[in-house]
């Protein structure tokens, strides 16, 4: 078994950490935690437009902008791209310190600045080479229900008692002010209010 991307081009799966051998997906609590996470994270972005033209156009003309096509960088902080704008990401990632992000908090926010200021990749420049093997012969991505389904499946809710992590010490405090602090309490102060 090789890698494959499912939803989205960009992040790679491991086959074996997600289908079983009927290539079928595996449940989720069979799945590594990384690759179950990406999984997770992909529902929410298969039919979110692309970052790129989403800075062209804007929210006001959001049904002007590609679908996303690919996904690069790490859950909550990734990159989503068309095929259009792709040359442009990967412009940036091998040229223009991209790269030099790679798995560090902001990496999306970096290439939306760079892409926000005008840079664009030179004309000619191409994106990843893509090789589809048999796309056909990946399963479906699981929809939204059916993955919650499956994390409920065998969920056992369990209480966590938080008193067992106060320190005996804290217990004797109080929140309540001293006589102390009270009498020192100025209740005469006037405070400016927004009609003034």
């Amino acid at each position: 078994m090789g890698k494959v991307s499912v939803g989205l081009r960009g992040w790679r799966f491991n086959e074996a950490e997600i289908f079983t051998d009927d290539e079928q997906f595996k449940p989720l609590d069979e799945m590594p935690k990384d690759p179950k996470q990406r999984l997770l994270r992909l529902l929410t972005l298969v039919d979110k437009p692309c970052d790129a033209c989403y800075l062209i156009h804007g929210e006001a003309d959001k049904q002007q902008c590609n679908p996303a096509a690919f996904v690069y960088g790490e859950p909550m902080d990734e990159v989503l791209l068309c095929a259009d704008h792709e040359p442009d990401f990967v412009y940036w990632y091998q040229n223009a310190g991209g790269s030099d992000l790679r798995g560090e908090e902001g990496f999306a926010d970096a290439f939306h600045q760079w892409f926000a200021d005008s840079n664009r990749a030179p004309d000619g420049f191409g994106g990843t080479e893509v090789v589809e093997t048999d796309p056909e012969a990946l399963p479906d991505l699981p929809d939204a229900s059916d993955i919650r389904d499956r994390l409920e499946e065998n969920y056992e809710p369990h209480t966590i008692d938080l008193r067992q992590y106060i320190d005996d010490s804290d217990a004797e405090q109080t929140d309540q002010p001293t006589e102390e602090e009270l009498a020192e309490l100025d209740l005469e102060t006037e405070y400016p209010s927004r009609e003034e």
